[in-house]
């Protein structure tokens, strides 16, 4: 629960004005509280007060004592100045010291720089010549493709430091040398690329002086003059809130929106760097024909004529089951809903799709089943205040960064963390873990339903909330007898005693959470690893309150938006299954039009009919399945057999160089529409820039091709379609357009426009009722390590590129950063095979083969390699298997069998 335990108010005076604060807080904070102005340069809200630069100075009038107000406690009846002639002159003075040891300019207010000094040196009548004398000079610091930084314009606050510190736990920088030579730079003054910083922007945010500068704004002339737009990030799912900078029709930095609720003042490397692909020079800005074999320009009038003439052909001569649509996890929940009905309303089919089958469809279909919901069950901000946390099948710190922050700021406040997962992820190897079972991949049933054996056995069984809030349990108890710890360490490789322990560590927490994404997702059996983790959330009776649940992180910034708006095969938006009478005559009436009753084709299924000629006709937007579909191969042969391929993007991906038309997009920086994060927050996508070149928001191509098609689709504006959502859509209800507005966004289930929105899920009653436990068997991987394929494939994201890197590779700095793609080897492994680090080997499995350059690394056991999936030149993806699960239809991508080979 949270605490509610009221704060003491104080009185005291401020200039001769009777001011309130609270118990607890310094004179700077209640100075702020009552809008009252102090100077500050050291100082941040997100820090702990230093009262370095001195520059916060105030009087106490009953002692006449000048001391800094950000460390200074306030009190009852305290009394003080902030603004008489003895507190200016020393804050005068030392600003004036502070600039006597750098190059900044007196007169910087006529430079282009973005700093707090400019301010303040604006404000004060200041002499240039008081304490000249030499001044510090040091080489700047331009290691990195990201920022540089100018030490003549450092007047070393320490700022960069703490939060570095603080923030972001890296301590990648730090004061260096003494006295007069003293700098800021990495531990033994080396490049920032040999040590811990992850080029999070972090230091440039907090830099007061503009000594921290990002290159993407230098390279643009430094701009002060900029138009600045709160917007989303369009990489993973956290929804982190952040500014965009633009001029002249280009962007030319990002920084953290300070009113972010999912981020605070947090972005990673992506987010805070990643954004320079919306300016490039190949992004699509025309739309293309293939003829010949060769693409030309086209005028969108003969390109959504194509499109139309085609895909309209192939419904009246094959019937619309025929055709078959991939939406996409990057985009709009607007686009993603328009895309959906275009589907199904004007072609008629609900063979629609999207990545989220490739990541989370076992998640939605396991908790569903188990909870009623298959969203996340809790929100970002309560994984702090959990008392334990199981990570399994998640790199939380490198798939979503500001998460993984949230789980290194719940161990600083105490929390235990049980880290599964087969490799040695960062949180185990920064020693933020206290347990690491390191289970053999493909075996978490044993583990989950393990861990749940020694639960019962020791009577933690949360008793009252089986018998009140679930059904099934004896069901489970049969179940969970047959994973005695001696079988599971047999199967996994976990021993007996770590196990006990992580199950007694889970088992007594009040507020034990679990966070889990496609390591326990992409399996064969991954529906059954979901319930596995949903019963044993229940058992201890971890669900329906703060800071516990099952939180699956997703994976794209907008996938759990594409399938809370219907961009699934089985369900129309809101997850009302198409196969149900009542939901098909409500879109009917809602649509004015006639819809099909049978559920569509999923992706991998797609990809198998086309290549069996009963797909002949693909639309696809804004995914790549040439790079992040299982056998790319057998992918590539399917989109060849297709009579007709239509792809709509913003680049000419892999997947585009197969089409017959592109349609070029606007980027999520030229439209404006909503995303739902994974903590299921909907927020809202503003416009910064005007399409670029001929470039149109998908929903506006959407529209017009299904007016084309004899369906008129005619919005003003995407936030049209927003509203209309709202109408179809119950979990939705009370999302409107105008409500999302505000920066906080709303969380469904949000029926009506009274509804605040909901923060967990599950709060007395599930959403099906009773919570329902599942009895599970163990299954092996469908594929396992043999004589002629020894060793096991898994694969996954890695910190500086995302999904199929069709943004991040076109990105300067993170390309510079990690330009290729490797393989990650045990050390033993490498031995044995004779490879050396870098030498580049080959890896095959039973669909194909690669080269690839060797990481040699004890992150992965022996016999396991990791291989991550961003890269189209080395495609791990080439080597995947695509066996299904029966139920969610997800394919295998984390388990493979593969042979590894020395190159010549």
């Amino acid at each position: 629960m949270a605490n509610t335990t009221k704060t003491k108010s104080i009185e005291m005076k401020i200039n001769g004005e009777v001011v309130e604060g609270d118990q607890g807080d310094t004179i700077l904070e209640v100075a702020e509280k009552n809008g009252i102005e102090i100077p500050t340069l050291c100082h941040m809200d997100q820090l702990e007060p230093t009262g370095a630069c001195r520059m916060c100075l105030v009087e106490l009038v009953d002692s006449g004592e000048v001391v800094t107000s950000c460390t200074q406690p306030a009190s009852d009846g305290l009394e003080v100045e902030t603004h008489n002639d003895r507190v200016e002159q020393s804050r005068k003075l030392n600003l004036e010291l502070l600039l006597s040891n750098t190059d900044v300019n007196v007169d910087c207010k006529s430079e282009e720089t973005r700093c707090e000094l400019t301010e303040l040196v604006g404000k004060y009548d200041l002499d240039p010549e008081r304490f000249s004398g030499e001044k510090r000079s040091h080489p700047k610091m331009e290691d990195n493709p990201f920022f540089e930084l100018d030490h003549d314009r450092c007047i070393l606050c320490g700022r960069c430091v703490r939060a570095c510190d603080e923030i972001r736990g890296r301590s990648a920088i730090d004061f260096v040398n003494r006295g007069f030579k003293t700098k800021i730079a990495p531990p033994l003054d080396r490049s920032l690329t040999e040590g811990t910083c992850q080029f999070c922007g972090q230091c440039v945010d907090a830099c007061p002086s503009g000594a921290l500068t990002s290159n993407m704004r230098i390279d643009k002339g430094n701009p002060n003059e900029v138009e600045t737009t709160s917007t989303i990030c369009t990489y993973c799912g956290v929804g982190c809130r952040m500014n965009v900078h633009t001029r002249d029709g280009e962007v030319v930095d990002v920084s953290p929106d300070p009113e972010a609720p999912a981020n605070d003042i947090r972005l990673c490397s992506k987010g805070r760097f990643g954004f320079d692909f919306v300016n490039r020079e190949d992004r699509l800005s025309q739309p293309l024909i293939k003829e010949d074999g060769e693409f030309r320009e086209a005028s969108w009038e003969e390109a959504i004529d194509l499109v139309s003439d085609k895909l309209g052909g192939i419904k009246e001569q094959y019937g619309p089951d025929a055709i078959a649509g991939l939406s996409s996890a990057t985009c709009t929940n607007e686009e993603n809903y328009l895309f959906q009905k275009f589907m199904r309303a004007t072609i008629g089919t609900n063979s629609v799709d999207h990545c989220a089958r490739l990541c989370h469809s076992s998640t939605v279909a396991g908790l569903v089943r188990a909870f009623g919901s298959g969203a996340m069950t809790n929100s970002i901000g309560e994984i702090r205040d959990a008392d334990t946390i199981l990570v399994t099948g998640s790199n939380t710190t490198e798939s979503h960064p500001v998460i993984g922050l949230e789980v290194k700021k719940a161990v600083e406040n105490g929390s235990n963390l049980i880290v599964a997962d087969p490799r040695e992820i960062e949180l185990v190897q920064e020693g933020d873990a206290d347990i690491h079972m390191r289970q053999n991949s493909g075996t978490d049933v044993a583990w989950l339903m393990g861990m749940i054996n020694i639960i019962i056995e020791e009577g933690l069984v949360d008793e009252e909330f089986v018998k009140d809030r679930t059904e099934n349990f004896e069901s489970l108890k049969e179940s969970a007898a047959e994973f005695p710890p001696e079988r599971v360490e047999e199967i996994t490789g976990i021993a007996e005693d770590k196990l006990r322990e992580a199950a007694l560590m889970y088992g007594e927490a009040d507020k034990g959470t679990i966070l889990f994404a496609m390591g326990i997702t992409q399996h064969s059996h991954g529906t059954d690893n979901v319930l596995s983790v949903a019963n044993l959330a229940m058992v201890t009776g971890n669900v329906g309150k703060e800071s516990t649940g099952v939180n699956p992180l997703r994976g794209q910034n907008n996938v759990q938006g594409a399938c809370d708006l219907g961009a699934l095969p089985n369900v129309y938006p809101g997850y009302q299954n198409v196969d149900a009478k009542e939901n098909q005559e409500k879109f009917e009436e809602a649509w004015e039009a006639d819809l099909s009753p049978e559920p569509g084709l999923t992706v991998v299924e797609m990809m198998n009919a086309a290549g069996e000629g009963d797909v002949k006709g693909m639309y696809i937007m804004g995914e790549n399945p040439m790079v992040s579909d299982p056998d790319i191969g057998h992918v590539e042969k399917s989109l060849e057999n297709l009579d007709f391929l239509a792809v709509q993007d913003i680049f000419l991906t892999e997947t585009a160089e197969y089409a017959d038309v592109v349609l070029p997009a606007a980027s999520f920086a030229e439209t404006e529409g909503s995303f739902t994060n994974s903590e299921r927050r909907i927020q809202k996508l503003n416009k910064a820039l005007e399409p670029k070149g001929n470039t149109r928001p998908d929903w506006e191509i959407i529209s017009e091709l299904s007016g084309r098609l004899g369906n008129p689709m005619n919005y003003d504006s995407a936030m049209e379609l927003t509203n209309e959502i709202t109408e179809v859509t119950p979990i939705y209800g009370g999302i409107t357009a105008e409500r999302i507005k505000d920066k906080q966004g709303l969380q469904w289930p949000c029926r009506d426009e009274d509804d605040p929105g909901t923060k967990f899920l599950h709060e007395g009653e599930f959403s099906r009722g009773l919570g329902k436990f599942h009895s599970i068997s163990y299954r092996d991987p469908a594929e396992m390590p043999d004589e002629d394929y020894p060793m096991t494939l898994t694969t996954g994201r890695m910190y500086y590129h995302f999904h199929t890197r069709s943004m991040t590779g076109r990105s300067k700095g993170l390309d510079e950063l990690v330009p290729e793609a490797y393989v990650e080897m045990n050390p033993a492994d490498a031995t044995s095979l004779e490879v050396e680090e870098g030498e580049k080997i080959k890896v095959s499995s039973r669909r194909g083969e690669i080269e690839i350059k060797t990481k040699v690394t004890d992150r992965v056991p022996e016999g396991t390699i990791f291989i991550p999936f961003h890269f189209a030149e080395a495609a791990a993806n080439r080597l995947t298997n695509p066996e299904l699960d029966p139920i969610a239809k997800i394919p295998e991508l984390k388990v493979a069998a593969v042979k590894v080979e020395k190159i010549g």
